[in-house]
C-alpha cells in the first residue's frame, strides 16, 4: 500500500490478529513428533495432519515429497470436543477423547480401503484450547491444500444413515472402494477415470 505521496506505508505486525494467532497454532501443530496412525489414546481436541508414504501409482508425488520427512500431508482435520457441536465451543466443556477417536475413525476408514495400506499413513496433532480449533484447521489446510481436503473430497463422510443413501458416493469413496456404507450410495456422476485424471493434475502443479 503506498501513501497519497507515493511512499510505502508498512502494516506494522500485530500478533493478536487472528490470522497470525492462526499461523502460530499451526505451526506448533507442524512441529510435532509424527506418530503412528492411529496413535496411542490420549485425552484432548485440537488439529491433525495425516501424511502418505505408500506405492498407490495416482500418488506417487505425495509420496516423493515425504519420502525423507514428513512434509505435505494428505488431510487436515479437525477433532472438537461433543459439546462444541451444542454450542459448548470455548465454555470448557469435557474434550474426552475426541482427538483420538477422530485418528481412529479416519484409520478405520483407510483400512476398508481395498486400494490403500494402512501401514503407509502416519499423523501429527496438537491438542489446542477450543477456541483456536477451527481457526488452526483453516490455516493448515490453506497453507498445505491436501489433497483429500481439496480435490478429492468424502474422506471424513460418515455414514448418513438410513433413509439418507439417494446422496452421491464421494469422490473419496469411487477412488477408494471399501467402505460399506457407501456402497449404498447413488453412483458419482464423473467417472473414476476423471477423478484420477484431476488427483495427477493437481500434483503436478503442488509447490510444496
Amino acid at each position: 500500500m503506498m501513501s497519497k505521496d507515493n511512499i510505502p506505508v508498512i502494516e506494522p505486525y500485530n500478533p493478536l490478529d487472528k490470522r497470525n494467532l492462526g499461523a502460530n497454532v499451526a505451526a506448533a501443530m507442524l512441529a510435532a513428533p509424527i506418530h503412528s496412525l492411529p496413535p496411542e489414546p490420549f485425552i484432548g481436541a485440537g488439529v491433525y495432519a495425516i501424511y502418505y508414504q505408500g506405492d498407490f501409482a495416482p500418488y506417487r508425488r505425495l509420496a516423493e515429497l515425504n519420502r525423507d520427512a514428513y512434509k505435505v500431508p494428505i488431510y487436515v482435520g479437525k477433532a472438537v470436543p461433543a459439546g462444541a457441536r451444542k454450542g459448548g465451543l470455548g465454555m470448557n466443556v469435557d474434550h474426552g477423547l475426541a482427538l483420538y477417536n477422530r485418528l481412529s475413525e479416519h484409520f478405520t476408514s483407510i483400512s476398508k480401503a481395498t486400494n490403500l495400506n494402512e501401514n503407509d499413513f502416519a499423523c501429527r496433532y496438537l491438542v489446542v484450547d477450543d477456541i483456536w480449533i477451527p481457526l488452526a484447521e483453516s490455516m493448515l489446510i490453506e497453507q498445505y491444500k491436501p489433497l483429500w481436503n481439496r480435490c478429492i473430497d468424502g474422506f471424513g463422510n460418515h455414514d448418513p444413515g438410513k433413509g439418507r443413501y439417494q446422496q452421491q458416493k464421494s469422490p473419496w469413496d469411487c477412488i477408494h472402494q471399501g467402505r460399506e456404507w457407501a456402497d449404498k450410495l447413488k453412483p458419482n456422476a464423473t467417472p473414476a477415470a476423471d477423478l484420477l485424471e484431476k488427483i495427477e493434475q493437481y500434483l503436478d502443479e503442488y509447490d510444496n
